[in-house]
């Protein structure tokens, strides 16, 4: 029986570690809130009082912090998992941070004898929940098939997309661009079609219907159309976070970064005015330049 750790607590981990407890492996986790801890063992698994006193239970090691300088204290700092985890154990890295971050965490872990996996995951709070996230992982072939079954626990689909750490996280971050700016034409389109008298509903029905429809387009649609802007489980703070690393990655490798910059710009300002939020209330942005709202 393996035994899997969680650093990380939030939403995304906690979901993740219910289900690989669902899976039948045990778990420890830890995170800087108490609270946090509670919830797991309510769940059935343990609480470790550091990263290196979790990594001496653990085989493997899922690594779900916010940023990068977050990820490179729970694996190498004075207390890391560096320091507990045994030859042959994985650190697998599904937060969302920059490339040049995570490859920094390899070569430290590699000359302990410790594997890695850059797998960043995509489907929010809900594929957490029900075990469907999709997972772009970057590691060698052996050490992703020796940890498939753990990874299997929590995702519907794995995406091997090469063996050079970074590369899940550069995935990432493209995907990323793709996602912020589906958000942003959404908001723009239902904005525009307010100020014209044009019901939201009408708009989400052509558009669905066009060969720009899509699940994405019909959830943030729904989700402004509702007004919903709290507690959906996607949080401004994170697509805001990403998109900067979709930028600073754009920088650092030469690539024009038009769109995403000017998303990133939109996603800045909805988090000044509501820093609380979701994604979708970014649209109250629009809404309050154009004088409208958008309603069914």
């Amino acid at each position: 029986m393996k035994t899997i750790g969680f650093v990380g607590l939030g939403d995304m981990g906690l979901s993740m570690a219910g289900n690989v407890l669902k899976a039948g492996f045990s778990v420890v986790g830890f995170d800087l809130r108490d609270e946090r801890l509670v919830l797991l063992e309510q769940a059935g698994g343990t609480r470790a009082g550091s990263c290196r006193e979790l990594g001496e239970q653990c085989d493997a090691v899922f690594v779900m912090v916010l940023n990068g300088a977050q990820a490179y204290d729970v694996a190498l700092g004075d207390n890391g998992l560096v320091h507990g985890l045994k030859a042959g154990s994985t650190v697998i890295v599904s937060a969302t941070i920059n490339p040049r971050e995570v490859k920094a965490l390899e070569a430290p872990l590699a000359a302990a004898g410790i594997g890695m996996i850059d797998s960043p995951v995509t489907g929010g709070k809900s594929g957490a929940e029900g075990g469907t996230l999709t997972l772009m992982a970057a590691a060698k072939p052996d050490v992703l098939e020796a940890n498939r079954d753990v990874l299997d626990a929590v995702s519907k689909k794995i995406f091997h997309v090469g063996e050079e750490i970074g590369h899940g996280q550069s995935v990432k971050a493209a995907l990323q661009v793709f996602i912020g700016a589906t958000f942003a034409a959404t908001f723009e389109s239902l904005v525009l079609a307010s100020k014209s008298g044009v019901s939201g509903q009408t708009m989400f029905d052509v558009i669905s219907a066009s060969a720009a429809g899509s699940p994405l387009f019909e959830n943030c649609a729904a989700m402004v159309m509702d007004r919903k802007f709290k507690n959906t489980g996607s949080g401004i703070g994170t697509m805001y976070k990403d998109l900067g690393i979709s930028v600073n990655v754009g920088h650092e490798k030469g690539a024009a970064m038009f769109l995403t910059s000017t998303v990133y710009e939109m996603f800045q300002s909805g988090i000044s005015m509501y820093p609380d939020e979701d994604n979708w209330a970014v649209v109250k942005v629009l809404e309050r330049i154009a004088d409208t709202e958008v309603t069914r």
